[in-house]
């Protein structure tokens, strides 16, 4: 994908309608110009993209073997250290020691669209973008400014694009759904996020269909990542008032060492009335009682996969993609009956 040119003031003024003396007064505090002026004339620079500083202009027409990281999930949850989900450090440290490897840094970088945005973030060889929303508004900064990414997870809404590297998460919720039925559920719950990613709903996509080949009646739930542990125990309440089901899929973590908790509170006996799993693996999965069955994700064969993809974009080759991964199913004290 080839870079464009740096935006310039000149860029800045003629979409704002302004002079360029306009611009410059307005982004360095200076002049007379009144405050509702001033104000247009710094949003269209921020939505331009515009770096006014002479190093990252120089950086944009060359390669700085930096490439950066921004993990959507912990954008839209406003808390970059959750605590006991630890997904996110086992992927960026993956991510981190592949891109060593290759002789590359590695930047983490915040919500790209929310100001104030890190120095030379746009000066970056590329980009991986984690768990991308549907039309995620960082993805449309990536492209206008014509700057190489690669995500996690597909772009909900954009069969086009294949540019991107996962696990296969239509299997893994098959390889649990499965192993559920195994074990003798046949009313299965599924406790998915709100966040509109491909995660969440490749996970729906495939319940259902598992549902409907079984003639079961689906049982969705949504609850917001944000919720936490605390969600997950208000929406046991909910199961239990629907009835029980003989075995509970929480995509999160949180969501599932809640859900166990809530109804283990209320006369649910886990495994041996509800079974309760998760589809991703955390400090809540492992350390609960009984520990949950978990899918441990593939930090370092997708971020090896994802770091090849970007690499060939930046050298402008042709990149073999998509690229699934697969993770592993970690069934504990919640399942075994």
């Amino acid at each position: 994908m080839a870079r464009t040119r740096g935006i310039t003031i000149r860029d800045v003024a003629r979409k704002a309608g302004v002079s360029i003396t306009a611009v410059s007064h307005a982004l360095n505090d200076k002049g007379t110009l009144s405050a509702a002026t001033r104000e247009h004339i710094r949003a269209v620079a921020e939505q331009m993209g515009y770096e006014a500083d002479a190093l990252a202009r120089g950086l944009r027409r060359s390669t700085m073997g930096a490439v950066g990281l921004v993990l959507r999930s912990l954008d839209a949850l406003g808390d970059y250290a959750p605590a006991g989900v630890d997904v996110f450090e086992r992927f960026v440290g993956a991510a981190a020691s592949q891109a060593l490897a290759r002789g590359l840094s590695l930047m983490l970088v915040p919500d790209l669209t929310r100001a104030p945005v890190p120095p030379l973030a746009f000066s970056l060889d590329g980009y991986i973008v984690t768990n991308p929303h549907v039309d995620d508004p960082v993805i449309a900064r990536l492209e206008e400014r014509g700057i190489p990414y690669v995500t996690y997870g597909r772009p909900p809404g954009r069969p086009e694009f294949t540019h991107w590297a996962s696990e296969d998460d239509r299997a893994s919720a098959r390889l649990v759904l499965n192993h559920l039925e195994d074990a003798g559920a046949r009313s299965v719950a599924l406790v998915r996020g709100t966040d509109p990613n491909a995660w969440n709903l490749e996970h729906q996509d495939t319940y259902l269909g598992w549902c409907e080949e079984r003639g079961s009646t689906p049982r969705l739930y949504e609850l917001p990542e944000r919720a936490g542990v605390e969600g997950g125990e208000d929406l046991a309440g909910r199961l239990v008032d629907d009835g029980p089901p003989d075995a509970v899929f929480c995509l999160t973590g949180r969501h599932a060492a809640g859900v166990q908790r809530g109804l283990m509170a209320r006369g649910v006996r886990v495994p041996e009335r509800t079974m309760v799993v998760t589809g991703s693996d955390s400090e809540h999965a492992r350390n609960s009682r009984p520990a949950i069955s978990a899918l441990e994700l593939n930090p370092v064969d997708s971020s090896a996969a994802l770091l090849d993809l970007l690499q060939s974009l930046i050298a402008g080759r042709p990149a073999d993609s998509p690229r699934l991964t697969q993770a592993r199913f970690r069934p504990r004290g919640s399942t075994r009956r």
